[in-house]
């Protein structure tokens, strides 16, 4: 994307006076395991958008620089996780929201606007703030909180493999894949597991019954 178009939302906000615009994203809603993890970024005006993109359209390595790029020229940014306890006790979405909030409050400099992903406004937030459907695509502050939330999970789930080598998570991060509902068949639910997914489909059951 054209930087023009990346930067038009931010420099809209910049003219209307808001001068620290901060854009919010999360990685892990899906996941039948791990935590959820927010990740909010200021960026400074100047900040080139080469390498940016939504993380879900970016290789590993590619995140991995793109990371590296937005921890060291970002004027500031948080990430913050909902444990899975909570994901259970209070569901995904209040969850999300809980971490979305816990990285804006992480910030060195409260953002006087937030521009978050998705369609729901977060909860108590002092900051003025608007959601923008697809935000990871279309706002560059949103892409780059997208890249570090994913990054930071992507860790996550890389230490639970080596405690639980069997399930796989160093693959599928504890998305719904065939395989993972496998092992949790064949291995049981373990403490990183959210149990208020449905966790194991019926074609994972047949087949380990075959």
């Amino acid at each position: 994307m054209a930087m023009g178009e990346w930067l038009a939302l931010e420099k809209k906000l910049r003219r209307r006076g808001f001068k620290c615009v901060c854009g919010v994203d999360e990685a892990g809603r899906g996941p039948l395991a791990g935590p959820v993890v927010a990740a909010a970024v200021i960026l400074p005006a100047n900040f080139d958008p080469e390498g940016i993109a939504d993380s879900k359209k970016l290789t590993p390595q590619r995140r991995q620089r793109a990371y590296e790029k937005i921890t060291a020229k970002a004027h500031s940014f948080a990430v913050a996780a909902s444990s899975v306890a909570e994901i259970d006790e209070v569901n995904i979405l209040a969850a999300t929201l809980l971490a979305m909030r816990r990285a804006i409050t992480g910030l060195v400099e409260t953002p006087d606007y937030v521009i978050v992903d998705g369609n729901r406004l977060i909860p108590d937030l002092k900051s003025a703030q608007e959601t923008v459907i697809g935000g990871d695509g279309r706002v560059l502050s949103v892409a780059c909180a997208s890249i570090l939330a994913k990054v930071e999970r992507d860790r996550i789930m890389q230490e639970y493999h080596q405690h639980f080598p069997e399930y796989g998570f160093d693959q599928h991060k504890g998305y719904p894949t065939r395989q993972h509902r496998l092992m949790i068949a064949k291995h049981g639910v373990i403490a990183i597991h959210r149990r208020s997914f449905n966790l194991l489909g019926k074609d994972a059951i047949l087949e380990l019954n075959l």
